[in-house]
């Protein structure tokens, strides 16, 4: 009698036990691995993937100093994009895998990227409008940091050099009064504002390949942005044509629309071009 009490007392320890939280989190997980074990040793055949081939550098590296293309192939995912993918193969397959990215809403311009041959953004391209393989690279006529990121820094030094900021002596008198812009003018800037500095239309650029003291046309979109806003002033307008009217200012584009076909946010960049030649050379007409 007393012998069955006891086996009876531990399978109820027993049963205790086994039930607790740590042990049934424990369990849990130990299923989950032989789940994936199993996966592993007979994968889903029938699983579609993209494949992905990603230009490979790295210059600290003994052995990735030479450029290569790595293969990935990632699970494909309704509504995924270039980035996704890249996100994937870097947290399940490669963490070394290098390449920028933020908001993942086409708005920071982070991850432009040479994408099957063509600019364009990471967060912005699904993968169900591309041929596969899909080939990814970094930004064309830029030195290569590492993998998929580029040297940003003589594209932001042309950006600068328009000195893209307001400025105007003609402030109103009362400190709270806005600084009003008509509706007309606004509609003319508009597009031009909506630049997010991804470098897609410098990288696209023949013209800045080949001369690297070229502005190139986000500068040169982002000039045309306050050099149109009349609320600068003639005085500040004649200045900014000082530095556009020049060698390797506006008169360098050749008007390829390489630029517009592949700008992200649909900027009419030559257009905008061609309006500053017009007025460079009214700017420059004297009439005695």
């Amino acid at each position: 009698m007393s012998t069955q009490l006891s086996e009876e007392t531990e399978a109820e320890t027993e049963t205790e036990r086994i039930e607790t939280p740590g042990d049934r989190r424990r369990a849990e997980k130990k299923a989950r691995n032989e789940q994936s074990t199993e996966a592993q040793e007979s994968p889903e055949t029938d699983e579609e993937t993209v494949h992905l081939k990603v230009f490979r550098y790295d210059p600290e590296v003994e052995g990735k100093m030479e450029p290569r293309f790595d293969d990935f192939h990632v699970p494909l995912e309704k509504g995924m994009t270039v980035l996704d993918a890249l996100m994937y193969a870097r947290d399940r397959f490669d963490t070394t895998l290098t390449f920028r990215h933020s908001c993942r809403q086409a708005i920071c311009g982070s991850d432009a990227l040479f994408i099957n041959g063509t600019q364009r953004l990471g967060c912005k391209t699904q993968i169900s409008d591309l041929d596969g393989p899909v080939r990814v690279e970094p930004l064309p006529h830029a030195e290569v940091v590492k993998d998929l990121v580029v040297d940003m820094e003589h594209f932001y030094d042309q950006m600068h050099s328009v000195e893209p900021y307001f400025q105007t002596d003609d402030e109103p008198s009362d400190e709270l009064e806005e600084q009003r812009q008509s509706r007309e003018n606004r509609e003319k800037i508009k597009m031009s504002t909506r630049c997010i500095w991804c470098g897609a239309c410098m990288s696209s650029c023949n013209i800045a390949a080949g001369d690297n003291q070229y502005l190139g046309p986000a500068a040169l979109n982002k000039a045309f942005r306050f050099a149109m806003d009349k609320r600068e002033g003639e005085d500040m307008r004649e200045h900014r044509f000082e530095t556009l009217d020049q060698e390797h200012g506006v008169w360098r584009c050749q008007t390829q629309f390489s630029c517009t076909n592949v700008c992200p946010k649909d900027i009419p960049l030559t257009e905008h071009i061609q309006e500053l030649k017009r007025e460079a050379v009214k700017n420059n007409l004297k009439f005695w």
